[in-house]
């Protein structure tokens, strides 16, 4: 460097060095700049996994969805109802196949009961809540709040439902969905269903009907206690049939339900015959086998003495009534000849660890097997094992804890009067006449064959 140049160098550096000197002692600081605000990236969108699996042939809801290129929800804001077995059938979770659509914006979860990973105890509250993994704010619709708020929904343009029932009517998804679409309806807020298999088939129809007096968060919808059809398929009948839904008749032909039907579904269908993992819906339903027993026994289980259940195994499927033998319990529930069932000893681990055998009722034929027989069965056998009936003695919290599962005042009526002399086979009759002409009146509603 020339000696010229480093002159020029020194004498710029001594005339900054006095300007900022001069600066210095000045009455009148130099102004300080704030940092600027640092800027947060956007939650990246879930890339779609890459599949190397062969895929199920059915197609369920969310899995329709995507294959439209998010058509039902283009263009809207849009809540999202679901829980844990709200998946695609690559066992994608719907919270992120929704938040990658680049044609709408997700802005708050809804779940129901069992929270929205399904942990949560039967009948416990759940409190509003911040999803981890997308950030979005999740609020409970089984916690002080059994319904969408106004405020809640202010600023959706929908309420997409994304909910895997087991077609039954005491299971509370259901329930949530009726209640979902009573405030999307008064609030101007369109219902999208992607819709879901029934895991026990659209050709089941079975049970007691609900009486009106016991309609509830376990029997939101006046149908047999096995149904027969899909969450999209009910939204159909609210939507369409006056008096099913708890708002005005303007506000019901006024209010917009749009249902996502799947492919490859139809009525003959059980859950192993779509090729379908089965996702817990809740702790005691971790498989079909579960979904199966809950149809059978959970009605015989109310409030009677019966548990369901070998311990900590069978969830739904092992039964067992105090002080009796599993040999006892056979005998006594095999004389009843209930048509397509068993009854056998299985090993189960009970509750301290210890082994223990219990009794399992198999299905040994399903076209003869009519699922809610055995649970008024187990109730008449409860009443003969019982020194003074069990159903009399119900206080009236205990008479309606029955009631609004079961849904027959006339049932627990004799019950109450008869107790082991009950004609169950009456009774019997007479649901199954019914539950012929709400097959046929429901046809109307359904979305496949």
């Amino acid at each position: 460097m020339s000696r010229r140049l480093l002159a020029c160098l020194a004498l710029a550096a001594t005339a900054a060095g006095i300007v900022g000197l001069i600066q210095g002692c000045s009455s009148k600081p130099a102004p300080v700049r704030a940092p600027a605000p640092a800027v947060l990236p956007p939650t990246p969108k879930p890339e779609p996994p890459v599949v190397t699996q062969t895929l199920p042939a059915v197609m369920l809801g969310i899995d329709v969805l995507e294959a439209t290129r998010f058509e039902a929800i283009t263009g809207k804001k849009i809540g999202l109802l679901t829980h844990q077995a709200g998946v695609n059938r690559r066992g994608e979770s719907s919270i992120d196949v929704l938040r990658r659509s680049p044609y709408s914006k997700l802005v708050a979860l809804f779940s129901p009961e069992h929270g929205l990973n399904g942990t949560v105890k039967a009948g416990e509250n759940v409190a509003d809540s911040i999803d981890p993994r997308s950030g979005l704010p999740v609020y409970s619709l089984h916690g002080k709040n059994r319904r969408p708020t106004k405020a809640q929904l202010k600023n959706l343009d929908a309420l997409v439902i994304d909910l895997q029932d087991i077609g039954v009517r005491s299971y509370t998804f259901s329930a949530v969905m009726r209640y979902a679409m009573e405030a999307c309806f008064e609030n101007g807020v369109e219902v999208i269903v992607l819709d879901r298999p029934n895991p026990l088939g659209g050709l089941k129809v079975d049970g007691p009907p609900l009486d009106p007096e016991w309609m509830s968060g376990v029997g939101a919808f006046r149908v047999p206690y096995v149904h027969g059809l899909t969450m999209g398929e009910l939204a159909t009948m609210a939507k369409e049939a006056p008096g099913v839904l708890a708002v005005s008749e303007k506000n019901r032909q006024r209010g917009k339900l749009t249902v996502v039907p799947m492919r490859g579904w139809t009525r003959a269908m059980r859950w192993p015959e779509t090729g379908l993992t089965w996702v817990p819906t809740s702790p005691n339903i971790p498989s079909f086998d579960a979904v199966i027993g809950y149809a059978m026994v959970g009605l015989g289980c109310q409030e009677s003495g019966w548990t369901w259940g070998i311990g900590k195994d069978f969830a739904f499927r092992g039964i067992g009534f105090p002080k009796k033998t599993p040999d006892e319990i056979i005998r006594a529930m095999s004389a009843y000849r209930i048509p397509g069932l068993s009854f056998v000893k299985r090993p189960g681990l009970a509750r301290d660890g210890k082994m223990i055998t219990g009794v399992y009722v198999e299905i040994t034929d399903w076209e003869k097997w009519h699922p809610t027989e055995l649970s008024f069965y187990m109730h008449r056998q409860a009443a003969a094992w019982s020194a003074l009936n069990p159903f009399a003695a119900f206080t009236t919290a205990e008479q309606r804890s029955f009631n609004i599962h079961v849904g027959s005042t006339a049932w627990l009526a004799a019950l109450r009067r008869e107790g082991a002399r009950v004609d169950v086979g009456s009774f019997l009759r007479n649901w199954r006449a019914r539950a012929e002409i709400y097959q046929q009146a429901s046809r109307k509603y359904w979305l496949y064959r």
